[in-house]
Order: structure tokens, then sequence, then C-alpha cells
């Protein structure tokens, strides 16, 4: 009789353990609790999937109902009520600043619509440099003025309303207003430059042209590296070339990269694009211009000379 009874405490204390134990489970996963949600676990983050689960998981219910207590059951209580509503999501409409109205054109779009825009808001003194294709925060500050004396919202992307007010201010684009040879006015060539297949850059006119047996067949706006970093100057040649390259040093992209003097290398800077000469290189010959580099880079050949001088 004593062994039966005996045997029937330790299965009713077991039926408690375990009882116990769910009861802790359920505590940590419900609201008012010390316990969080081990990093990392699929339950950390609130689901984002169209189903959803039917019960908020554990820091939903937390951010729902701040130091909610348990209800007499041990579940957690129903939050439902108190979600917030989300705000409906329109990334068009808030960077326009025109409701309805979609972002044609923003920072970091590089097309030739990009280059259309930059052509006409120089026409309106908005934009004082040459057309590169390339939206940076130089286009971005041009469109900002153009859309203030419109009596538009100054966001400095181009919405529909803003490209309309644009195309009604001006006039469509000459194909010399939308690639100038130039910014720069070009410098009397160095005397290396005259014979040959010539990169002849001027560190004077910041520039680049390329010429063939003394005659200049393009040129374009170049920047060069900080005191710190300077340009070498002097006579070079191509030694290799690579269409898409990214340093090894500093590991940032180098398009169309022309190597002349170890790692120096005439290349495509989308941070010369957008910033101008209020940055420097590490030392290469930064273009702004990518299809103007981009036809430069299928026509110079390895061997062809590179002069680079004041």
């Amino acid at each position: 009789m004593k062994r039966s009874s005996a045997v029937v405490r330790r299965v009713v204390l077991a039926a408690v353990s375990v009882a116990l134990a769910a009861g802790c489970t359920a505590q940590a996963a419900g609201p008012g609790s010390g316990s969080a949600t081990p990093s990392g676990s699929a339950s950390a983050e609130p689901s984002g999937s169209a189903s959803g689960s039917a019960s908020p998981t554990a820091s939903e219910s937390e951010s729902a109902t701040p130091g909610a207590s348990p209800t007499a059951d041990g579940k957690a209580p129903s939050a439902s009520a108190t979600f917030p509503t989300a705000e409906p999501s329109d990334s068009a409409s808030a960077s326009s600043g025109t409701p309805g109205s979609p972002v044609l054109m923003k920072d970091g779009d590089e097309n030739e619509q990009v280059r259309e825009l930059q052509a006409r808001l120089r026409q309106l003194k908005h934009f004082d440099r040459a057309p590169t294709g390339f939206y940076g925060s130089m286009t971005a500050r041009s469109v900002k003025s153009f859309q203030k004396k419109q009596g538009l919202a100054g966001t400095g992307s181009v919405d529909e309303t803003t490209w309309q007010r644009l195309l009604g201010a001006s006039r469509k684009p000459t194909a010399g207003e939308l690639k100038p040879s130039t910014t720069n006015a070009l410098d009397t060539p160095a005397p290396a430059c005259m014979t040959g297949r010539v990169l002849c850059i001027s560190k004077e006119s910041r520039t680049l042209a390329w010429m063939i047996d003394g005659k200049v067949v393009s040129s374009m706006d170049v920047r060069f590296g900080s005191e710190n970093t300077p340009t070498r100057e002097g006579t070079f040649s191509v030694g290799w070339k690579a269409r898409e390259w990214t340093s090894t040093i500093y590991h940032t992209p180098m398009p169309y990269a022309m190597f002349f003097s170890g790692g120096q290398a005439v290349h495509y800077s989308s941070d010369f694009a957008a910033r101008g000469y209020a940055g420097a290189s590490h030392g290469c010959v930064n273009v702004r211009d990518r299809a103007k580099l981009s036809a430069l880079f299928d026509q110079v050949k390895v061997g062809d000379k590179v002069v680079v001088h004041w």
C-alpha cells in the first residue's frame, strides 16, 4: 500500500514538473517577460509574409501593448486591436514632393535623359558644366534651383511636373550642347604630344586630348590626385587596359581603365561626375564623361603614348 502511494506521488510530481515547464515557455514568449528572443532566430523580427501568423510574436506583442500582463490562463493578451496602422508606401510621391507624380530621374541615375536634363538646365544657367549623363550632387543642386524658381518643392529629384516645366522653359539641345568637346579650354600640347598616337594630359587646363600625329581627335575634362597622392608627370605608355576594374588598394570601381604608370591609370570616375573638382583621385587621371571615355577606350591601344604635363 505504501509502495503504491509512493508511485502515485511520483507520477503527480512528474506531471506538475511538465506543467511548470510549459508555463515558463509561454511566459517567456509573452509580453512583460524579461526574456528576449535570441538574436538571429526566425522569430526575432515580425513575420513579413502575406499570410503572417494569427498570433503576434513576442516582439510584436511588446511593441503593441507595453507592460501588458498575461491573462488568467497564462496566454499573451490579444494585441491586434492596438497594432499601429502602417501608412501606405509611396516612395515616388514622397521623394518628388508632388502627390501621384512619379520620379523620372534622381541621384545615382546615368543615362541619356540625364544628359538632356543637364543640357536644358545649362541653357537656363542652372548648370555650369558640360553634360555628363550622370545624376550626382551637382545635378541635384541644379534641379533644386530650377524647382525653387518655378515655385515647386525643391526636392532635387525630377518628377513629371518638374520635367514638363523644364521642357516648356527650354529648347531641345543640339548635339554640340549634349556632348561639347570639353568644359575646359585645351592647353597648348606639350612637344611630346605632337607625334604618334598620344593621350596628351594637361594639368594646367585639366584636360585630356586624344591626338594622332598632332591633331586632336577628341578631348575631355580630367581630375588628378591630391598633394598626398599626386599624379606623376612625364612620358609613359599604356601598359594594359581593363574595361571593368576595381582598385585592389582602395576597392573602388575603375571602369575603362588604361594603366600607364604602375597603378596609375586613366579611368572613369562617378565621384568626379558627381562632385567635380571638389574631390581628387588617389593619383589616377579621372574622367567624368563616361560615354566619351568608352569611345576613347576602344580606340587606344596598348603601347600608345601617354604624356602628363603642365
